[in-house]
């Protein structure tokens, strides 16, 4: 029998393309803190350029689907700002790769691996968010949704600490900037994880 569940569908697929788009941007950020563990730390960009494209391609396909389908297993401003917060992960990384690429011959004796280890350990918690929403599991979301702003806790601190460093008076002027550009643009991408956190779990405290 022609069922309205057939012809109109359960709008699972926004699940996966959510997935899809938070994997995307965790493969980001891996790749960033790969590079910049490296002893070389010689920028590849096309890693975060196949990342972002995917991350893209995600989006495009979210919207698309937000026209086409009749039924969303959620609301549709939720799916909306959670593919935005989730677009905007890689964006910030890619960002981070392009600058570094034209400015490594002043960032020698800068370790950025700590903190790109702290992005990649976030975007993972935000994966984990996504794959939950299914479930709609309060307690589980709750506890990442902790574990994330544990971590954003954490790089705040270290912020402090690099306006220590900053005004030291150890660092030339050029130093100084740089160093400040490069881990605010890290700092704005774990606040960017933190924001796409924060709608995943206001979306299962809606529907629990």
């Amino acid at each position: 029998m022609f069922s309205l569940q057939t012809m109109f569908g359960q709008g699972n697929q926004f699940y996966a393309l959510l997935e899809e788009a938070a994997v995307a941007a965790h493969d980001s950020t891996r790749a960033l803190h790969e590079m910049l563990k490296g002893s070389e730390r010689q920028p590849a960009l096309d890693a975060f350029r196949l990342a972002r494209q995917r991350e893209r391609d995600a989006s495009a396909q979210i919207s698309q689907e937000l026209v086409d389908s009749f039924i969303t297993p959620i609301e549709r401003e939720d799916i909306e700002a959670l593919g935005s917060a989730l677009y905007k992960i890689p964006k910030q990384v890619e960002k981070f790769a392009d600058r570094y690429s034209l400015a490594i011959q002043h960032l020698e004796h800068i370790d950025f691996a700590p903190r790109a280890a702290m992005l990649e350990q976030a975007s993972s918690v935000v994966v984990e968010m996504v794959r939950l929403l299914p479930r709609m599991k309060l307690e589980p979301m709750k506890a990442l949704s902790d574990k994330l702003r544990a971590l954003e806790n954490e790089a705040d601190r270290l912020m402090l600490e690099l306006y220590r460093d900053i005004y030291s008076g150890k660092l030339d002027p050029l130093q100084m900037f740089l160093l400040k550009e490069f881990f605010e643009i890290l700092e704005k991408a774990i606040d960017r994880c933190r924001e796409a956190g924060v709608v995943a779990y206001e979306i299962v405290l809606k529907n629990s």
